[in-house]
């Protein structure tokens, strides 16, 4: 008999959202058999049996949400058998049906009911149309709320807000779950499951007190002019659940698992790190013209592109080397100086709130193999894929904003870390290059920043400095192509 307890999945994780039990009580498991999935803050993850045996009791049912360390069910010996005994229940069930004939006798019932629908038509005829309005509205919602104990929040969040039908998604989860990018490949593709909650909310958005739905009916003239008001509307429809202002038409969204979770550990960051930020120009034209040359044939090779974050994090774990202290925590009143040099990549969960899965062993990996786990771990991000050990154990963090262009980013520190390193965006811009007389020239390179924000009490600004100094040389002049 053992006790299988809510595990820790991340550093920052303090608690977890039973999603799905993939067991029932009475079924045996294995050995590293998944048992069960779990929702936090940070990611979805299928946990596996700790040992065989039966399932003998669940204690935290789907959608509950419990703290770390929380008994979820317990594993037992063959003892578990009993649970078939329910078997015979359904039997039991199908022996009423027999009885049914006594129901013969109430047909009579038709015929009153018939001489009680004259007399009503009249008066009830108009409140017997507003219940048919209500019930037209309400089965939209239905078929999401059905099927949410089997979807994970993220999932069921998505379904709503783009009033789609669960039953017309194709999951490609376990057991046909439905994930995250099975409903962003559905979004993608335009599907028309989209439009037909579409015209309902035309109705809902002009008249949304209700009663006024009653009163358009009977005139034609003041719902035309109610359309021209809908369309505007419909481009800022609220997501369900979403209390709506009517007077300053704007709705209220609270924040999900994750933006709280973050936003917890954020202040938290603030509160207890003196926060400074060194900020240093980069030439990125040799490593771009590397990748200029080489992306093809990369490419074709690996199934993705080279992007300059692999050459970025290369030069970072060799910098590290020769600035220990930046791959630190604070620990009590002192540094707890790791040895290990683990690399966390922020990546964005779709507006849903940031992850930070590690490269681990960052020091024994070239900038192919850098590449790859980058790109395996951002996309295992995306789909809700990353186990325990893919966001545990980072040394430093790296926060990659550059796709979107941006100039100079003040990234909060990951705790206990003593630094974030933002990679912002590369672009074309003129600088002044001397050639090997001493000649200066202009000429146009690719030109990006570097931004580091790092804890005042770990280091100085001139230890901060040396690290990305170190960083900039490296990047600018190693010999990229033959590493690749």
């Amino acid at each position: 008999m053992a006790e299988v307890e809510m595990p820790q999945l991340g550093e920052t994780v303090t608690e977890g959202t039973i999603t799905r039990w993939f067991k029932q009580i009475g079924e045996t498991v294995a050995v590293d058999e998944v048992l069960f999935e779990v929702s936090t803050d940070k990611v979805d993850s299928e946990v596996p049996s700790p040992l065989a045996g039966v399932l003998t009791e669940i204690l935290v049912p789907e959608g509950d949400t419990v703290d770390v360390g929380t008994v979820l069910a317990v594993i037992g010996d063959a003892a578990g058998a009993p649970a078939v005994a329910p078997a015979p229940a359904p039997p039991a069930d199908v022996a009423p049906p027999a009885p049914t004939p006594a129901p013969a006798p109430p047909t009579p019932d038709p015929a009153p009911v018939a001489e009680a629908a004259p007399a009503p038509p009249a008066p009830v005829q108009p409140a017997a149309a507003a219940p048919v309005a209500e019930q037209a509205q309400e089965p939209a919602p239905a078929p999401s709320s059905d099927d949410s104990r089997l979807l994970s929040p993220v999932v069921r969040r998505l379904i709503r807000e783009n009033s789609l039908d669960p039953s017309t998604i194709t999951g490609t989860g376990v057991g046909g779950r439905i994930t995250r990018k099975d409903v962003l490949d559905l979004l993608d593709t335009g599907a028309g499951t989209r439009a037909a909650p579409s015209p309902p909310q035309e109705a809902p958005l002009v008249e949304a007190p209700g009663p006024s739905a009653a009163a358009p009916t009977p005139a034609p003239a003041p719902s035309a002019a109610a359309a021209p008001v809908a369309a505007p509307s419909a481009a800022v429809a609220p997501a369900a659940g979403a209390e709506v202002d009517t007077v300053e038409r704007s709705h209220y969204v609270p924040f999900n698992n994750v933006r709280r979770r973050t936003g917890e550990h954020m202040v938290h960051s603030v509160a207890v790190s003196p926060h400074a930020m060194t900020v240093m120009e980069v030439d990125y034209e040799g490593v771009d013209q590397v990748r200029k040359l080489h992306k093809a044939a990369f490419k074709a090779q690996e199934g993705f592109s080279l992007t300059f974050l692999p050459f970025i994090i290369r030069a970072v774990v060799d910098a590290l080397v020769d600035w220990p202290f930046m791959n630190a925590s604070v620990e009590g009143d002192g540094l707890r100086v790791h040895h290990d040099l683990n690399i966390g990549v922020a990546v964005d969960l779709d507006n849903d709130g940031l992850i930070v899965p590690v490269v681990s062993q960052a020091d024994g990996l070239r900038l192919r193999a850098v590449a790859r786990q980058v790109n395996d771990l951002a996309t295992r991000a995306r789909s809700k894929q990353l186990g325990v050990n893919d966001i545990t154990g980072g040394t430093f963090t790296i926060s990659n904003n550059g796709s979107f262009g941006t100039f100079t980013t003040a990234a909060i520190i990951n705790q206990p870390q003593v630094a974030v390193l933002s990679t912002d965006g590369i672009s074309r811009r003129p600088v002044v290059v001397a050639d090997s007389f001493g000649s200066e020239s202009i000429s146009i390179h690719s030109v990006g920043n570097l931004a580091m924000g790092w804890d005042h009490r770990a280091f100085d600004g001139g230890y901060a400095g040396g690290f990305l100094r170190r960083v900039k040389e490296i990047l600018e002049t190693r010999d990229w192509a033959a590493e690749l």
